[in-house]
């Protein structure tokens, strides 16, 4: 019994010590399970952390909206409805009348209005370019092709001396901001221009580029809640260097002691000076006179409170861009918008008049000598013109800085407008609202009718929807549209300019098209800051 009991008591002590070393085990594996875990928790956080961080640092590709082309029916416009019902009423009376010989005598008809209909000419059909024709030569029978200035014969005070519609066009000189405005009484709007500096985009990294884009987001959220904005302007342009500003930092720095350093040094500063160019932007703002009519009423009523209501913009639209990095230079005054003027129309002399500050500062005789328009250009005082428009933005993702090969194209002078149409927020939903349910109708009809769905209608029902998001999501709706002025001393150098700024917008994911029947109108609103539109 004793053996009994003495075994029974080895045999308890060895599984009691067997538990506690199974025990401590167990233990010491969930504090390295533990341990392990934590550590894993904390390389993927430091990950996640290092994934946000180059996240944030990344540009963010973006899409423009496609261009519209559906139509009120089917895919055609009322202008193509139009002759298709003249064509179909046409041939349903000849086949009613007695068939046969109608149908022969009235085949002109029919036949043409089908070819009007349908057969593109340069990406638009026939019918469409009826209008542009039809105006064209109205002017050319009165004579509004040729535009002369008339020396003798004094314009009236305070109205600009340019060609056309904006003859109409009057000066008014602000008495705080000494700002010049331009009144257009027929438009009802009161445009004033500023000029902007800002350090190169494409040097900056692409976390400061990213913020830099998000700012001027912002700056175009603010111009789309004030409403009473009718058009922002900006104007890029390349003009030609006259050289002042190497000089005066040799005049400041340099040392004129006579010897063969410094005299060789001069002479090649006075040489390549003009033969540079430099790149100039500016910001119009123009005012909506009928949209701010009890706002103008409320601040004096006429000029003077339209000048008032658009200097609380003026102060606005500062501080946004400040927000956003961007330098104001200050409110141009009249001769700074006359020399903006000449250039823009006789840019053989844009360098003489930088160079001699005083010279063209009167905007009475800043408009040009002579116009002359012809089918797809336009000649003025000492050069040829051209203007193209940006028909298609990038359909795919591109980055912010996609406009490059257009904007730093060296060797050619240029001109590029973009040029901002703001929506109330009421006006874009109803807008939108229309949109879908054509759309929504339009895709019902091809249902009936058997028609496959196109992968365009789809991508422009899609642009509707995520325009809908965006105003829900609280941003602005604005209608963008892009110009390029290209100008060149003589026609064939214009040619060829235009031909390269046609390459670099295709390297830019971008189409153009040349403003054909309407140069005079589109070279007013590309390379002149007064927010004129097409």
């Amino acid at each position: 019994d004793r053996r009994r009991r003495g075994r029974r008591r080895r045999r308890r002590r060895a599984l009691a010590d067997a538990a506690a070393t199974v025990g401590t085990a167990a233990a010491h594996s969930g504090t390295v399970a533990a341990r392990s875990a934590r550590e894993r928790k904390g390389v993927t956080a430091m990950s996640t952390r290092r994934e946000q961080r180059s996240t944030g640092s990344e540009l963010t590709p973006m899409k423009f909206s496609r261009l519209s082309r559906r139509g009120v029916l089917l895919g055609l416009s009322v202008a193509q409805l139009i002759t298709l019902g003249i064509g179909g009423l046409t041939l349903l009376a000849a086949f009613y009348g007695g068939a046969g010989m109608l149908l022969a005598y009235s085949a002109p008809i029919w036949v043409l209005c089908a070819a009007l209909t349908w057969i593109p000419v340069a990406g638009r059909p026939i019918v469409e370019w009826l209008p542009v024709v039809c105006w064209w030569l109205w002017r050319s029978t009165g004579g509004q092709l040729l535009y002369r200035r008339r020396i003798v014969k004094p314009r009236p005070a305070g109205n600009l001396a340019l060609p056309g519609d904006m003859a109409r066009l009057r000066e008014y000189r602000d008495p705080e901001s000494k700002a010049c405005m331009i009144h257009d009484p027929r438009q009802a709007t009161l445009t004033v221009v500023c000029e902007v500096t800002h350090p190169a985009f494409v040097l900056l990294d692409p976390g400061e580029q990213e913020r830099r884009v998000t700012s001027w987001g912002r700056v175009l959220a603010t111009v789309c809640r004030s409403g009473r904005i009718a058009t922002l302007q900006v104007l890029e342009r390349t003009l030609p260097d006259s050289g002042s500003g190497l000089a005066e930092w040799w005049s400041e720095h340099g040392t004129a002691d006579g010897s063969w350093a410094a005299t060789t040094y001069a002479e090649l500063i006075e040489r390549a000076g003009p033969a540079g160019e430099r790149h100039a932007t500016t910001i119009s703002l123009s005012l909506d006179m009928k949209t701010a009519a009890r706002q103008i009423r409320t601040a004096g009523g006429g000029i003077r409170g339209a000048a008032a209501v658009l200097r609380q913009e003026m102060a606005t639209l500062t501080a946004a861009l400040r927000s956003a990095d961007l330098t104001p230079t200050g409110w141009l005054g009249p001769g700074q918008v006359a020399v903006i003027l000449r250039s823009a129309y006789d840019p053989a002399v844009a360098a003489t008049l930088e160079r001699h500050g005083r010279l063209g500062q009167e905007l009475a005789t800043a408009g040009p000598v002579a116009v002359t328009e012809t089918w797809g250009n336009l000649r003025t005082d000492s050069a040829w013109h051209a203007v193209l428009w940006v028909s298609e933005w990038p359909r795919s993702m591109v980055y912010p800085g996609f406009l490059a090969p257009v904007l730093l194209s060296t060797g050619i002078q240029r001109s590029m407008s973009l040029i901002y149409t703001p929506m109330r927020s009421d006006q874009a939903a109803r807008d939108i609202r229309k949109k879908k349910v054509e759309h929504i109708s339009d895709a019902a009809q091809r249902a009936r009718m058997g028609q496959i769905e196109d992968a365009s209608q789809t991508a422009e029902y899609q642009d509707v929807l995520q325009q809908e998001a965006d105003l829900t999501a609280g941003h602005g709706v604005l209608r963008v549209s892009g110009l390029v002025s290209v100008s060149a001393p003589t026609l064939d150098e214009l040619e060829a300019a235009t031909a390269a700024i046609e390459q670099s917008a295709i390297q830019a994911s971008c189409e153009t098209r040349r403003l054909v029947g309407q140069q005079a109108v589109a070279f007013t609103a590309a390379a002149l800051p007064l927010c004129r539109i097409v």
